[in-house]
């Protein structure tokens, strides 16, 4: 599934910049505006599930035993520090070409519209910090 999800991905994007060739001010051309705001959530959606997400463990694979058996916290890896701190600097990266660009207002916006992806990005930052020896 992980891969399946990174594979779909990279078409979504290359489909979303295929699309960003047509934009233009008439019928067609707002289409393929929304075929590319689409096909790039889309896209990059998958990459991020395709390269965050984690294997679990089959259900064979587990003890037959009956008797609970105390959890223990997974390592972190070192993705979560990479992609955290990457979400971080795009993030920033964006805010400032927004607030150059667009001033203040639309810096504002783009701050509210980016406070998801900035939580989930100092998440990843914090459990790995947590978990790291």
């Amino acid at each position: 599934m992980r891969w399946a999800a990174l594979v779909l991905g990279v078409v979504l994007v290359g489909v979303a910049f295929a699309a960003a060739t047509r934009v233009s001010d008439t019928r067609e051309g707002l289409l393929a505006e929304v075929v590319t705001l689409l096909g790039g959530l889309a896209g990059v959606s998958l990459l991020l599930y395709g390269l965050v997400v984690r294997r679990r463990a089959r259900a064979g694979a587990a003890v037959a035993s009956t008797a609970p058996m105390p959890r223990t916290p997974r390592p972190r890896s070192r993705n979560d520090i990479l992609l955290g701190a990457g979400g971080i600097g795009v993030a920033v990266v964006l805010l400032a070409g927004l607030a150059m660009s667009g001033g203040f207002w639309w810096g504002l916006f783009g701050l509210i519209l980016l406070l998801p992806m900035i939580a989930g990005s100092l998440y990843l930052c914090f459990k790995y910090l947590r978990a790291s020896p």
